[in-house]
């Protein structure tokens, strides 16, 4: 019996420093993607907004901005809508919606209800480009500085709080030069 005391003791240890750890971590939940540090992938594809115009990615080149990856379908992508909408009224960074794998019909309706917090919503009706950023699901959101480079992602929806600390402050960083 006593033989099986120590091993028993000396995992319930473990388990709890390991524990203790992982609550305390400021990273946890964090998946980092290959893609910071790199070029955004571009991408030309039709725009949701303005029925037979298409969107260039380099269009957003010389100004940092927010690419949102999202879908009707998403249920935490409705979760996150209302702090999109406000952030887009208090203005700062602009965001652009990637539609992905929906339905237009019903991405239209859902921003004439709920708001439209983007500039411009490319439609990635295959999902291609969503692999291009190595999406894993809907939300994502990627931080995109002025020369086209991934310098954050967002997996999950989006807080105000994780807007103002991981979008806007590092914009704001980038702008100044700090």
């Amino acid at each position: 019996m006593t033989r099986y005391l120590l091993p028993l003791a000396a995992f319930a240890l473990l388990a709890v420093v390991l524990g203790v750890g992982v609550r305390h971590s400021k990273d946890k939940g964090v998946v980092a993607s290959p893609l910071i540090g790199r070029p955004a992938p571009q991408f030309t594809l039709p725009d949701l907004l303005v029925a037979g115009a298409p969107f260039d990615s380099r269009r957003m080149h010389g100004r940092w901005h927010a690419l949102n990856v999202w879908g009707t379908w998403c249920v935490e992508c409705r979760a996150e809508h209302e702090v999109l909408v406000a952030a887009r009224q208090a203005g700062g960074l602009p965001i652009v919606g990637l539609n992905w794998r929906d339905d237009e019909a019903e991405a239209r309706r859902w921003l004439a209800q709920l708001g439209n917090p983007y500039e411009a919503v490319p439609v990635d009706a295959e999902g291609r480009i969503a692999i291009d950023y190595g999406v894993y699901g809907a939300p994502e959101t990627f931080l995109i500085d002025p020369a086209g480079v991934i310098v954050h992602k967002q997996i999950g929806p989006l807080t105000a709080e994780i807007w103002e600390r991981d979008f806007l402050r590092r914009a704001a960083r980038g702008k100044d030069g700090s």
